[in-house]
């Protein structure tokens, strides 16, 4: 049963006001006290006791959260902040901190606008907070600074006052580096954090204080006020004189943007309809009264209500029993229920307008990323653009269940969780059997597996091992093989040659995809690709794994039914390459003669698949074939005295260093690693260094693995798919003309 929480009527006064509206994320590194921060907002909202605040992690309402002291989801939360005797709505989205789950901040950032991006004192920028920044910006979500655990500077690095501003300094260049680097030309500038104009905030989260330079200007405090408070065992004080939530609520409202300023510039950068049509403008407007218009940025299955989705409303309004249609699942419903968040509890409300974020039931086919229109405009609605991920599921472990007559069930639980973390992919392996599943990393998969049992009601399964995922690419051009259908009445000529790399990249932020109709693609990869208009014009279809298809033929009689047949044949193939049925990546296909039988009886898919895929096998085998791997790129804080230690075991799992930084007492090292050589990665590290080193690896990306570990890996992996020991030559595939 959800409490009525006694804001609810305020809020929702409030919901119309959109210049009272911010809509934002607490995003971070790991551990970086993103989730004890937010306690001290709820303190201040009346939602929770000042007593257990820092302590309570009262949005981490997941009993694994709790247990694991991390952040596993999003959780959502609207807070009243009375600035000047003026309230204003903060709509809160806490979002995790760990690596693995950064789909999950990936999908929050679609619903806000602006972020607070909290960073440890002592650990300084991390690995992940690149990661989540970089995220923020690509979404034109704007940020905020809160340097946290300064009271760790004082009290464990006994640093002087001068000392503390210069290393507080340091962090504020660096992350303004991170804006420089990721951030697009027209807001670089704007959105540089600065102390002086109230856009970095310090302080200490468990401690709950916490000051902008204007609030010490106002209350007269310097920071060697904080640290004498520290040396005095005095620092209680602070608390009352400079309460956290007053510093990090006030910036939130004074520095981010409201809805209606944040959807002028947002709504070009996540639709690209037409923004003088009726929708667009009613979006960029952010208007109550114009087409109902949101995106969901979840869709979770609870036991009782059945599939809750959620998302941010961009205009318009979405009430009870309104018609409206999913643009990607092509259906219509009618809205059953509509309430807003209150942490672990949904409060029913009648009404929710734009510029706000909604839950909604009844629309079992909704999913992250889709796109929600009213029923009289359903026609002429432009999907939301994609959801672009920074990583990749690299990491698989196969699933059974103990008990075979329970198979059924682990089919639906597992159908039930790709649905709530589209960052876990669920496939079944048709030769054996296995139901294979396969995330970020170690972690993701552990918790994903925790959840399956807590599903399925304590559902007993059985785990392998966690092996990594691999990809399969070429470094040269392939010969054009010829492949005749089983009937022998069918020809097909096919090449392949690597697809370039800038290609790869805007396939994979989502800048070209099939949603978007061929005469879009075309205009992209003859501007952004250089691209001849032949091959531009001719693409027939574009592959997840980064692969593209051409039709390059002339006049081919009856090709135009087959097509179809053609891109099923190639979408196979992609999927299992030659080398050890990985994926295949980064390979641009090229259709250059087809010969068809007359008669459609003799030209079915049973005949037209099977020669597509022998074809690009064939062709691919004689284009130099090679193995890819994931590579993470890996953050490691670590004492001074075990930075040898630490080098030596990175280059020892056939890593490299990138770069190593004194920041204090500790070195920052930063390399990249071969996911394949992280696992155990733990107890080698605790090992080597007494356990004094922090690290945090994030995907990065593919690369060729060496020649002299390729050989070993690619029998190794065929042997575990039950597949003979040696590569097959291009002649099994090619055919005589």
């Amino acid at each position: 049963m959800c409490p009525r929480f006694k804001q609810t009527n305020d809020i929702l006064k409030l919901m119309s006001k959109k210049e009272d509206i911010r809509d934002i994320g607490i995003i971070a590194h790991i551990d970086h006290g993103k989730t004890t921060m937010t306690d001290s907002l709820l303190v201040e909202a009346g939602l929770l006791s000042p007593k257990i605040a820092g302590e309570a992690r009262a949005l981490d309402y997941l009993e694994e959260e709790q247990k694991r002291g991390i952040t596993i989801k999003t959780a959502n939360i609207s807070l009243l902040h009375e600035i000047e005797n003026k309230p204003y709505l903060v709509n809160l989205i806490d979002t995790p901190g760990h690596v693995d789950f950064t789909g999950k901040v990936t999908r929050a950032l679609r619903a806000i606008d602006g972020v607070v991006v909290v960073v440890d004192a002592v650990e300084e920028v991390m690995v992940q907070t690149e990661t989540v920044t970089r995220q923020a910006l690509a979404e034109r979500v704007k940020p905020v600074l809160f340097i946290n655990k300064v009271d760790r500077l004082i009290r464990e690095l006994k640093l002087s006052s001068d000392e503390v501003q210069n290393k507080l300094l340091r962090i504020v260049r660096d992350f303004n580096n991170l804006i420089e680097l990721y951030g697009e030309q027209d807001y670089r500038e704007k959105w540089r954090v600065d102390p002086t104009n109230g856009t970095v905030a310090f302080g200490s989260a468990l401690h709950r204080w916490g000051f902008t330079v204007n609030i010490a200007q106002k209350k007269g405090i310097k920071f060697s006020d904080v640290v004498d408070a520290y040396h005095k065992e005095q620092w209680q004080e602070l608390q009352k004189t400079i309460p956290l939530h007053t510093a990090i609520l006030d910036m939130v409202v004074k520095k981010l943007p409201n809805p209606i300023e944040a959807q002028r510039y947002r709504v070009p950068k996540v639709w690209k309809g037409e923004m003088d049509s009726e929708i667009g403008e009613a979006m960029i407007k952010c208007d109550d009264n114009g087409p109902t218009v949101m995106c969901f940025t979840s869709a979770q299955l609870d036991p009782h209500a059945g599939l809750v989705a959620t998302g941010r409303t961009f205009s318009g309004s979405i009430q009870e029993g309104d018609q409206v249609y999913l643009v990607g699942a092509k259906k219509g419903y009618r809205v059953q229920q509509v309430s807003m968040y209150m942490g672990a509890f949904r409060e029913v409300v009648d009404c929710i307008v734009a510029g706000n974020i909604a839950a909604l039931l009844g629309l079992d086919l909704a999913r992250a990323g889709e796109t929600l229109i009213d029923v009289p405009h359903k026609d002429v609605m432009i999907p939301f653009e994609l959801i672009k991920y920074v990583s990749e599921p690299v990491v698989t472990i196969a699933i059974e269940p103990k008990h075979p007559k329970n198979l059924p069930r682990l089919v639906d639980v597992m159908h039930r969780l790709a649905i709530e973390d589209p960052n876990l992919v669920t496939t079944i392996n048709k030769e054996t059997g296995e139901y294979l599943l396969s995330g970020m990393g170690e972690l993701h998969l552990e918790i994903a597996c925790k959840f399956l049992r807590d599903y399925s009601g304590g559902l007993e399964i059985l785990t392998s091992k966690p092996i990594v995922v691999y990809r399969e690419s070429i470094s040269g051009v392939g010969v054009s093989a010829m492949a005749k259908s089983p009937n022998k009445h069918n020809r097909f000529w096919i090449q392949v040659e690597p697809l370039e790399e800038p290609v790869i990249k805007m396939i994979e932020k989502g800048e070209i995809a099939e949603a978007m109709g061929r005469k879009r693609i075309r205009a992209i990869l003859r501007k952004e690709a250089n691209w001849s208009a032949d091959d531009a014009r001719n693409v027939w279809a574009l592959e997840e794994h980064r692969n593209i298809l051409l039709d390059l033929t002339k006049g081919i009689q009856y090709l135009r039914e087959a097509r179809t047949m053609v891109i099923s044949g190639f979408r196979w193939a992609s999927e299992n390459g030659p080398l050890c049925e990985e994926p295949m990546r980064g390979v641009k296909v090229k259709l250059m003669d087809v010969k068809l039988h007359e008669d459609p009886v003799h030209r079915g898919p049973a005949q037209i698949m099977p020669a597509i895929r022998r074809a690009l096998l064939g062709s691919f085998l004689t284009a130099e074939p090679v193995l890819l791997e994931p590579i993470y790129k890996i953050g490691i804080s670590v004492p001074a005295q075990w930075v040898g230690e630490v080098s030596s075991m990175i280059i020892r799992k056939r890593g490299r260093i990138l770069s190593s930084e004194q920041k204090g007492p500790v070195t920052m090292i930063t390399g990249y690693i071969p996911v394949a050589e992280t696992f155990g990665l733990a107890a080698d590290m605790r090992s080597a260094t007494s356990g004094h080193a922090f690290w945090q690896s994030t995907f990065d990306h593919w690369e060729k693995v060496p020649q002299n570990v390729a050989s070993d890996m690619i029998k190794e992996i065929r042997e575990r798919r039950g597949l003979a020991p040696e590569i097959p030559s291009p002649k099994r595939f090619i055919d005589e003309a």
